[in-house]
């Protein structure tokens, strides 16, 4: 339009006023950004959606790898523990072939041992790395080691835990072979699981009448000589490792009381070969009583004997030197120690014969076998648990179950329990025995010192000697029935060691000495078994040690040793002189045991009634079991080889005198209490009572213990 022209008519806009469209402009900006800020939004949520999809993948594929890294390490359980099966499956096989062959060079625990070399050797070198290299995470700010690791790892917290230490030299050689991690136990493993059954056997099975007869003999060498042996192999070893110092063999730490550490594990013995042959063979029952014998009672005393090494602590900045103090505290710990397990595992036995004896679970033999089971397994964890030694309460609480208990138990129960333990025992045996041959190629810390190793084999031959020879020789002064030269040649030959010197090896491996200790019992362990083991059948040949004897009998008697009192006859003008073959101290405490702790903690023995002051009358006839007034036969306890021989025992029934083994001579009942009143001593008379049954009246009924002329205490 024209300045000059004049508005039309009806047009409704005044003139000179903006149109619409300009109106809008400004409002453009606001709207741009408005629709970027949607934009952005849409492509964040977009791009969260996406992101979220892909963290969700991710985490499905990380949760889909745990579980089958879980599943393969499922599998390498189940492949782990069938190798062991196989081997013992294999090791038995192989037992029957030897046994049906008559071999005797090698023992069926040697057997294992070579089985599992075969195996660990495959495992080493025929099988390949599974697992990736591991990463190093420095935690340099930590003072000690942690026996439980978080680590956070992206916002997800992963539980380690510690397996011990490694050396810096041997960071890079860690073992990268998940198969042979899982082939390699935990040490509790053995103490808590495979021991406790190898030992209880021990006591359970122990043949009491030939353990008792040369019960001091036997302390002397369980706590004498293994003290002499530790310290003698203690210091010869300190030698060696001085030596090894100054020929610059030592690359780390090795204390005197490591050295002793290890004269303690290594003096525990462990002959289960020899004594396998000895019982095949039926060798002189002496003989094999005292290698027994020294044998159980032995490994007790080394592993409490290494605990109190352990526990000495010097005061002052070096914690190795000597000092009286700490050395009488270790002493006093040993001593702690050891009659704390004695009393806790006879204790629990005790416990167990009186909830037999006053429950009828004779009725449910399954049951019976259950909980006599459970309360013998309990006392090894019991101990360990209060800080005493599980293994010499389930020693003792073996001896206490197959003193008391078994007289309680059912017929079906006591062949379970027995047969129990004995496979129980075979299994763990062979078990620990085919890991000493895996552990040699699996075991990730060994360390290898010749020098070390030989000095070894030098100090437990000189400890080994250095108190057989000397304490036969002060024993034999007070023995009537000799320990001859060729029994001392024999023991001294039988020093094998096992399964014991091995579990408290294998225990502690976290230091330089320790692994060292380890590799060099494992060695030990594998030519004592093989060529000691293996040499004993031409050794009885060469000593001429009689074989062919019932274990369960006496040697033929010498010099009427052994005699059997049966009323007034030329043997009862002989019964003075009798005396028992145990020592003074034991037959009081036999006495004791089979006037008061047999009737109370079985059904067996004479009735309390009759023992006790008649002031106890209600507490005796409390506690004494009514099959005692029911039993109309003669007294005859299932395990009477407590300490005598089945014709040791005299019964006296009215008119006639009836023998143990059954035979009998007729006298008056007037004769016999004259004979009974002669003969009577405190050790010799320990039952007298009078009973009425029916029409028949019976003057006495009595007990008469007569035993062998021979001290060998």
């Amino acid at each position: 339009m024209e300045p000059g022209d004049a508005a039309r008519p009806g047009s409704g806009r005044a003139t000179g006023a903006p149109p619409p469209r300009l109106l809008l402009l400004p409002l453009l900006p606001l709207l741009l950004g408005w629709g970027l800020r949607v934009a952005a939004a849409a492509a964040a949520a977009a791009s969260a959606s996406s992101s979220g999809a892909a963290a969700e993948d991710s985490s499905a594929m990380e949760e889909l790898a745990t579980e089958k890294e879980a599943e393969e390490s499922h599998r390498q359980d189940s492949v782990s523990l069938l190798t062991f099966i196989l081997l013992l499956t294999l090791t038995i096989l192989t037992i029957w072939l030897f046994k049906h062959r008559r071999v005797r060079f090698l023992h069926e625990t040697g057997l294992a041992m070579i089985y599992g070399l075969i195996v660990g050797v495959i495992l080493r070198y025929g099988t390949p790395a599974t697992s990736g290299r591991d990463k190093s995470l420095s935690c340099t700010q930590e003072d000690r080691a942690f026996s439980t690791l978080l680590v956070n790892v992206s916002g997800k917290f992963f539980e380690y835990t510690l397996k011990g230490e490694i050396s810096p030299g041997k960071i890079n050689s860690v073992e990268q072979n998940d198969m042979l991690r899982k082939v390699t136990f935990d040490p509790e493993v053995f103490f808590n699981i495979l021991l406790p059954p190898i030992i209880f056997h021990a006591g359970y099975s122990l043949k009491k009448r030939h353990f008792f007869r040369n019960l001091g003999s036997i302390l002397a060498y369980a706590f004498l000589g293994t003290a002499v042996s530790c310290f003698i192999i203690g210091n010869l070893m300190y030698g060696v490792v001085k030596l090894m110092k100054i020929m610059g063999q030592l690359s780390d730490k090795f204390y005197y009381t490591d050295c002793l550490f290890f004269g303690a594990i290594i003096s525990a013995t462990d002959p289960v070969t020899v004594l396998a042959i000895f019982n095949e063979l039926h060798a002189d029952v002496d003989l094999y009583a005292l290698l027994f014998g020294e044998s159980v009672l032995n490994d007790a005393v080394a592993i409490v004997l290494s605990s109190s090494i352990v526990a000495y602590q010097p005061a002052g900045l070096n914690t190795h030197a000597f000092d009286a103090a700490a050395f009488f505290k270790s002493v006093g710990i040993f001593l702690g120690i050891f009659s704390g397990s004695f009393t806790m595992g006879a204790v629990t036995g005790v416990v167990t014969a009186l909830v037999t004896k006053f429950t009828k679970l004779h009725c449910f033999p399954l049951l019976e076998t259950a909980l006599f089971f459970l309360m013998s397994w309990s006392t090894f964890l019991l101990a360990e648990a209060c800080g005493f030694t599980g293994v010499v309460a389930v020693l003792f609480c073996g001896i206490t179950q197959a003193h008391y208990t078994y007289n309680n138990l059912s017929v079906e129960s006591r062949s379970r329990t027995k047969q129990l333990f004995e496979v129980l025992h075979f299994l763990a045996e062979n078990f620990i025995f085919s890991y000493m041959g895996l552990a040699l190629f699996t075991f990730q810390k060994h360390v290898f010192s010749p020098i070390f190793i030989i000095g070894a084999f030098v100090a437990i031959f000189l400890g080994r000697a250095a108190h057989i020879y000397p304490l036969s020789f002060f024993l034999n002064l007070g023995r009537r029935h000799k320990i001859g030269w060729n029994f001392q040649h024999m023991m001294m030959f039988s020093g094998l060691r096992g399964a014991m010197a091995f579990a408290l090896a294998i225990r502690d491996t976290a230091s330089y000495a320790r692994q060292m200790m380890f590799t060099t019992t494992l060695l030990i362990v594998f030519f004592t078994v093989w060529i000691i083991g293996g040499g004993t059948t031409p050794m009885l040949s060469w000593l001429n040690i009689r074989v062919g004897v019932d274990p369960d009998q006496d040697p033929p008697p010498n010099n009427d040793s052994f005699q059997v009192l049966q009323g007034d006859g030329p043997d009862s003008a002989r019964g003075n002189r009798t005396k028992q073959e145990s020592a003074w101290i034991f037959r009081l405490w036999y006495s004791f045991d089979h006037n008061y702790l047999k009737p109370i903690l079985t059904h067996s023995g004479p009735p309390l009634t009759t023992t006790l002051p008649a002031w106890c009358g209600l507490l005796a006839r409390c506690l004494t079991s009514p099959q005692v007034y029911d039993n109309q036969e003669p007294l005859r306890e299932e395990d009477s080889d407590f300490i005598l021989t089945e014709g040791d025992l005299t019964l006296t029934y009215g008119d006639s005198t009836v023998t143990a083994n059954g035979s009998s001579s007729s006298h008056t009942a007037s004769t016999s209490l004259e004979g009974s009143r002669r003969m009577k001593s405190s050790s010799e008379e320990v039952l007298e009572r009078d009973l009425g049954m029916g029409d028949q009246k019976v003057s006495s009924r009595g007990t008469r213990l007569v035993f062998p002329l021979e001290d060998n205490a």
